[in-house]
């Protein structure tokens, strides 16, 4: 019989929810890290020769850890792809933003901006997010394509009124939605040439592109 002077014996199960794992308490630093290492696999191997067993031992994960953080192979594909737009617009917005203003070549500073960042995108550091999704992007789904789209037409959304300034002042002779089409193609394909090895630096690439795609001045 038990009394007031006799305790209960108590529950010494932990109260509240499990104590978190390892992976789950550093999350954003290892979500990041897959990012990376899948946008650099993705990149070199192939998505379809990539295997969620490579891109655990590259973060140094059991084989089953980047299915806590994602539930496929393809979801971790879509976010390698969503990181590389966000992070290229961030980019881009910040390019834009030191555009000195109140110019009479404003136009032509601004597209050269443009430009400059968009070779940083593709060439610079932690580069390997974009070209995957230019070279991979069918292997999502329809949804995920959709998505990315947006964050595209948002991305290029800044070149149209600056190629259509260009155009109007005759520096540009190609119709801006065309020319959009044109440089961008363009700028993209570097992503299969391009040797950081070699003298050519991101500055010079630029210059090649201005002078390749706008007249000037008559």
């Amino acid at each position: 019989m038990t009394t007031l002077a006799q305790p209960l014996i108590q529950d010494k199960r932990p109260r509240g929810r499990p104590r978190k794992t390892l992976d789950e308490r550093d999350d954003g630093n290892r979500r990041h890290q897959l990012l990376q290492c899948a946008a650099r696999l993705f990149r070199r191997k192939g998505f379809g020769a990539t295997t969620t067993r490579d891109i655990a031992a590259a973060v140094g994960m059991h084989s089953g850890s980047p299915f806590y953080h994602f539930k496929s192979k393809n979801d971790l594909l879509y976010a390698v792809m969503e990181e590389g737009m966000r992070s290229a617009l961030e980019r881009q917005d910040k390019a834009m933003q030191a555009n000195a203003t109140g110019r009479a070549d404003e136009p032509m500073m601004q597209i050269r901006l443009l430009m400059r960042a968009h070779f940083d995108v593709l060439l610079g550091p932690g580069n390997d997010f974009i070209p995957v999704m230019l070279y991979e992007s069918r292997a999502l789904n329809a949804r995920q394509r959709s998505a990315l789209a947006a964050l595209q037409s948002e991305y290029e959304a800044a070149w149209v009124p600056v190629l259509e300034a260009l155009h109007a002042s005759g520096r540009l002779q190609t119709p801006a939605a065309l020319a959009r089409l044109l440089i961008l193609g363009a700028l993209n394909w570097s992503v299969q040439w391009f040797d950081r090895k070699k003298a050519a630096s991101l500055e010079d690439l630029t210059d090649a592109a201005m002078t390749l795609f706008f007249a000037e001045p008559a």
